[in-house]
């Protein structure tokens, strides 16, 4: 049986290659349950996730990556995130039917934004590129061509049940095989989207490298998890002041917040609101909802 929501690491031996396998199952699952996206709308959304979970595991670091596409089109929103404890989240906005074919119909006009937040106080980093492609993988390898990082190469699928991806990247130091990169993603270029989605690690990386030397670290488990709070809301709130707040109030009667990644919702009466700018605790969690 295949692995579920999990992440393996490897190195081909005496080359300069490595690369990650993932595989997310319930926490695919998960996110779904929240949205009814549309097959082509969905499985974008999901090779989204797959990307940015192996492209957070590329890097050591406490805070998260963030994939965001928007555009024009009638697909004109997708945000994905994973963090460094292997926790991914996303969403995706349509308007209109989503046709097949390249990126630029599905999004129009639009960029690709990858952030990195280091965490701890630490600066973000972003890069940008225009959207194009004929699909996921092929946009984020543009992306890692022209920002001059390490060369990368991904492999994407999705379906109603799974996300899956496989990633190559070649490290910056010398190595007695000149040919092991384009060996490798020659290779890689011959897996099927089916092997990708239902396959386990060791078997697909025997498949494609059974004449090379592998090393596969221990598994990681990935899951859905949603980074929003009671309190990271009142903090929104108090950075909005409280004379619009107030205003929010005259107007509805409450603040009425929904997260999209997660559905959880949150209400704040005008006791809460009080309670925000003359420091007083928040009110607990009774007022969150799920």
């Amino acid at each position: 049986m295949t692995e579920r929501d999990a992440l393996h690491r490897f190195l081909i031996e005496r080359t300069n290659v490595r690369g990650e396998w993932v595989h997310l199952d319930a926490s695919w699952r998960a996110l779904l349950e929240r949205v009814d996206y549309p097959p082509i709308v969905r499985n974008l959304l999901g090779q989204a996730l797959a990307a940015v979970a192996l492209l957070a595991a590329t890097i050591k670091f406490d805070g998260s990556l963030t994939l965001q596409l928007n555009g024009d089109g009638p697909l004109h929103l997708m945000v994905v995130q994973a963090t460094g404890q292997r926790t991914v989240r996303g969403l995706a906005h349509w308007r209109d039917e989503v046709p097949e074919g390249r990126l630029e119909q599905q999004f129009g006009q639009g960029r690709l934004a990858i952030t990195i937040d280091p965490g701890a106080g630490s600066e973000r980093y972003q890069g940008i590129v225009e959207i194009a492609g004929e699909n996921m993988a092929e946009l984020i390898t543009t992306y890692f061509e022209r920002s001059e990082q390490l060369p990368t190469r991904l492999w994407l699928t999705a379906d109603e049940r799974t996300a899956a991806g496989l990633l190559l990247q070649a490290l910056p130091s010398e190595t007695r095989d000149p040919d092991a990169w384009n060996r490798a993603v020659m290779l890689a270029d011959t897996l099927e989207d089916q092997e990708l989605l239902t396959l386990d690690a060791p078997v697909v990386l025997h498949r494609l490298y059974h004449e090379e030397d592998v090393r596969m670290f221990d598994r990681e488990p990935v899951a859905f998890r949603c980074g929003c709070s009671r309190e990271r809301v009142a903090e929104v709130l108090r950075a909005m002041g409280p004379e619009e707040s107030a205003s929010l109030l005259e107007e509805q009667g409450s603040i009425e917040v929904d997260c999209e990644f997660c559905g959880a919702h949150y209400h704040f009466d005008h006791v809460d609101v009080e309670a925000l700018f003359t420091e007083r605790p928040v009110l607990p969690g009774s007022r969150t909802e799920h």
